[in-house]
C-alpha cells in the first residue's frame, strides 16, 4: 500500500531531502499534495516531477499565477492557495502523512490541524512546538495521530529511546543530551564578535541554510529551540536536557541512562537519515545517505556550550523554566531581532540584548488556545521592534 504524503514547505531544504527519500521509493510513498509558500517556479518543477493531487501556494494573491503555470507546463492537479487551502488539505483525504517544514510561526496552524486529523505528523517546523507546545500535544491526544521528529537531534533522541516517545521516568533515563556544532564562530570571545556582518553568521562551516536560520545556528538560539523543542516531545524538565559541541556533527544526539549507559546515534550529516526513518518508522529504508567511514572520520571531539557568549541559549533555558508562553514570547522577539541583524540595523550581540528585554518586560501568560498565542506572538514583535527603535536606531 502507498503512503500518500503532504510536504509543506516543498521547496525548501526538508522539503527537497523529503522528495529526494520519496522518489528512492516510488512504490511505498507518493506525494500527494505540495505546498510552498512563494516560490511559483520552483513549485510548478516539483509538480512536473512529482504529479501530485494538489499543490498550494501559500501566498493568496499567486493563486491564480500558478494555476496558469501549472496548465503551460500541461501538469493536471487542483490548485489551492492560501493558509485556509493548506489547513483543508492536511485536515482531508489526500494524504496519510504530512511533512511539516514550513519555516517560522507561519507553519503553527497547519501542523494543529494534521495532528487534530489523526495523520502521521513529521514535525521539521520547531517553532510550531516553540510557540504551542501545550496545544500540540493536546492536538495529537485529540486526533490519536504519531509525531515522529525530523530534526536530526531530536530523532536522534527518538531511536535511542525505547518505543520512541516513552514515559522517560519509567524507561530510566537521567538526561537528554543534544549535540551542536557550535556555528561559524565557536571558541570566539564576546569581543571578538563586536563587529560580525550578518554574512559571516550566515556562512556556516558545515552547512546551507537559509538566512535566518544560519543566524540563530551562530547565535545558538537554534539550539536553545530545540532544547524547548525536546522538552515538549519527550517530557524531559530542563534541568533533565544538556548540550554538549560536538564540532564533527557526526553524534546527532544522545540519551544518559541511570544505570550508567550513553546511547548515541551517528551517521553522516544528511537531513535524508532522519526523513527517511520518520518516513518508514518502525521499519529502515534506504535513504541514499553515504554511509559512515568511523576510521576515516578522524577523531570525535566534545566540549561544553558558552553560554557566556552566546547568551541565546541560556535565554532559552530561561523561558522554559519560565513556563506559560515564555517560549512564543523568546521565539518572536528572536525573529524580529534576526530581520533587524540581517537588515544591517542590529549588532550582532544585541539580538541577545533584544529577546532579554522584551522577555523581562511580558512576564509569561498561560497558553490557552490558538487566538491567544497569535495575539501575544504579536505583542512580542511589537515590544521587540520598541526596543530596537530605543535603543538601536
Amino acid at each position: 500500500m502507498t503512503t500518500s504524503v503532504a510536504v509543506l514547505g516543498a521547496t525548501g531544504s526538508i522539503g527537497t531531502s523529503t522528495l529526494d527519500v520519496i522518489a528512492h521509493h516510488p512504490d511505498r510513498f507518493r506525494a500527494s499534495v505540495l505546498v510552498a509558500h512563494r516560490s511559483v517556479d520552483a513549485l510548478v518543477a516539483l509538480c512536473q516531477r512529482f504529479r501530485p493531487d494538489l499543490a498550494i501556494i501559500a501566498d493568496a494573491s499567486l493563486g491564480a499565477e500558478l494555476a496558469r503555470r501549472l496548465v503551460a507546463a500541461d501538469v493536471r492537479c487542483d490548485v489551492g492557495a492560501g493558509s485556509d487551502a493548506v489547513i483543508a488539505a492536511v485536515s482531508g483525504p489526500l494524504c496519510d502523512t504530512v511533512v511539516a517544514a514550513i519555516v517560522g510561526a507561519a507553519g503553527l496552524e497547519s501542523t494543529l490541524a494534521a495532528a487534530r486529523a489523526g495523520k502521521r505528523l513529521l514535525l521539521a517546523n520547531k517553532e510550531s512546538i516553540v510557540m504551542a507546545g501545550p496545544l500540540l500535544l493536546d492536538a495529537l491526544r485529540e486526533g490519536g495521530g504519531v509525531l515522529i521528529p525530523v530534526d536530526s537531534e531530536h530523532n536522534a533522541i527518538f531511536q535511542c529511546l525505547p518505543g520512541g516517545r516513552p514515559d522517560l521516568n519509567k524507561a530510566g533515563v537521567r538526561r537528554l543530551i543534544l549535540t551542536a556544532s557550535g556555528g561559524p564562530f565557536r571558541g570566539r570571545t564576546r569581543a571578538e564578535l563586536g563587529s560580525i556582518t550578518p554574512d559571516q553568521a550566515c556562512a556556516h562551516p558545515k552547512w546551507s541554510m537559509g538566512r535566518k536560520i544560519s543566524v540563530d545556528s551562530a547565535t545558538l538560539m537554534n539550539k536553545g529551540l530545540e532544547v524547548i523543542e525536546a522538552h515538549y516531545l519527550f517530557g524531559a524538565p530542563a534541568d533533565a536536557i544538556d548540550v554538549v559541541v560536538h564540532p564533527q556533527s557526526l553524534v546527532h544526539s544522545m540519551v544518559e541512562y541511570l544505570d550508567g549507559s550513553v546511547l548515541a546515534q551517528l551517521g553522516n550529516p544528511d537531513m535524508r537519515t532522519a526523513i527517511a526513518h520518520a518516513l518508514a518508522w518502525p521499519e529502515r529504508i534506504e535513504a541514499g545517505v553515504t554511509p559512515l567511514d568511523l576510521p576515516r572520520s578522524g577523531p570525535l571531539a566534545f566540549e561544553p556550550a558558552d553560554t557566556d557568549t552566546f547568551r541565546c541559549l541560556a535565554l532559552a533555558f530561561e523561558a522554559l523554566r519560565a513556563g506559560g508562553d515564555a517560549t512564543a514570547i523568546l521565539n518572536a522577539a528572536n525573529e524580529v531581532a534576526v530581520d533587524a541583524f540581517l537588515a544591517g540595523t542590529l549588532p550582532f550581540l544585541a539580538i541577545a540584548e533584544v529577546v532579554e528585554h522584551v522577555l523581562a518586560e511580558l512576564p509569561p501568560e498561560p497558553v490557552v488556545d490558538v487566538q491567544t498565542l497569535v495575539a501575544r506572538d504579536a505583542v512580542a514583535r511589537q515590544a521587540a521592534r520598541k526596543v530596537l527603535h530605543r535603543a538601536y536606531c
